[in-house]
């Protein structure tokens, strides 16, 4: 575990380092200058084939597996299942039996959201559960929501599937409204200290939000099929980018690509570990899980793990830093403590 000092440095490294790292990508925002002309159809997760290798740590019988988030006050994995569903919550170590949520609809995500919440946004609402008593709240949306985010405000980003982000008050209230041609669907919503980015699959970019105004601020491409996204406790923006087979990290209080990497074999899920300072990336085709740092201006490989069958989702336990990865194809729940790695 990092102190402190530790990780004060290597922010200071990182930074240092990124700026190097900028040059030689001799002009990456290059291919920037057009974003809203580009459309492309997401493709989803490569199939996996069947497990050659043991999974590391423990694997236990598990539904169908969309999405994994941790929560560390309830200490708490949440899952996204049987077809996304239901949401199942397992207390403790992934031992016990889950606690299931029915959803009565098909969820487009599953996000952390506050007070130890999850963030469920479906077609026509947006569901939030409370962890701790599996209680569920709807909020009814117009359209189909594939995306949501808490914002320190107290309010909460709603995208949709045609581009809109909304803005809710506590009471469900819309507030605010951002939309534009520069974004034709709102995929993933990212809030950081300095923002609010929306990734769009079809055009494969990132946008800033200004909320100020409800308009559209900054654009920049994210590869060539940006897949997934999250973010870090430094305002960073991790995204997968599973055509062009790269981990891509953006600094989002002024929107640039300081980092990418060749990871291969079209990545996919994606979570960051405070702790260590590592992202963990899915490689679905090839049934891995692999830790990049990210401190020394350009990603190195840390770590590479065998999973279970189709890693489509990824967790990490902010407190003690076990890793958790979830079946799409029911072949298990995968548990790798940090102790063990």
């Amino acid at each position: 575990m990092r102190t402190p000092s530790a990780r004060t440095a290597r922010t200071a490294v990182a930074s240092a380092l990124a700026v190097v790292t900028l040059v030689s990508l001799g002009g990456c925002s290059s291919d920037d200058d057009n974003v809203d002309e580009t459309s492309v159809e997401p493709r989803p997760p490569a199939l996996s084939p069947a497990t050659a290798v043991a999974p590391a740590g423990v694997v236990r019988a598990f539904a169908p597996v969309d999405a994994l988030t941790f929560d560390s006050a309830t200490r708490t994995l949440v899952a996204l299942t049987d077809a996304s569903t239901t949401v199942s919550l397992v207390d403790g170590e992934a031992s016990s039996e889950p606690r299931v949520v029915d959803l009565g609809g098909s969820a487009a995500e599953l996000v952390a959201g506050r007070d130890s919440s999850v963030l469920v946004p479906m077609d026509g609402v947006l569901s939030r559960i409370t962890v701790a008593d599996a209680q569920r709240t709807d909020t009814p949306v117009d359209g189909r929501a594939l995306s949501a985010a808490d914002l320190p405000d107290g309010t909460t980003a709603v995208g949709d599937a045609t581009g809109r982000i909304r803005i809710l008050d506590a009471a469900g209230q819309v507030t605010g409204t951002v939309s534009g041609p520069g974004v034709t669907s709102a995929d993933a919503l990212a809030s950081t200290p300095d923002g609010v980015s929306v990734l769009d699959r079809r055009q494969t970019s990132i946008t800033d939000l200004n909320l100020d105004d409800d308009t559209l601020g900054v654009a920049l491409r994210a590869g060539e099929g940006a897949a997934e996204m999250t973010s870090d406790e430094y305002g960073r923006l991790l995204v997968t980018d599973s055509t062009g087979t790269e981990l891509l990290v953006f600094t989002s209080h002024d929107l640039l690509m300081r980092q990418r990497f060749p990871v291969g074999s079209a990545p996919w899920a994606i979570a960051y570990d405070e702790q260590s300072g590592i992202a963990w990336v899915t490689l679905p085709a090839r049934n891995e899980v692999v830790g990049y740092t990210l401190d020394t201006g350009i990603p190195v490989e840390a770590q590479r793990l065998p999973t279970v069958r189709q890693p489509n989702s990824v967790a990490v336990d902010a407190e003690t830093g076990d890793l958790y990865v979830g079946s799409a194809t029911g072949d298990g729940l995968q548990r790798i403590p940090a102790a063990g790695r």
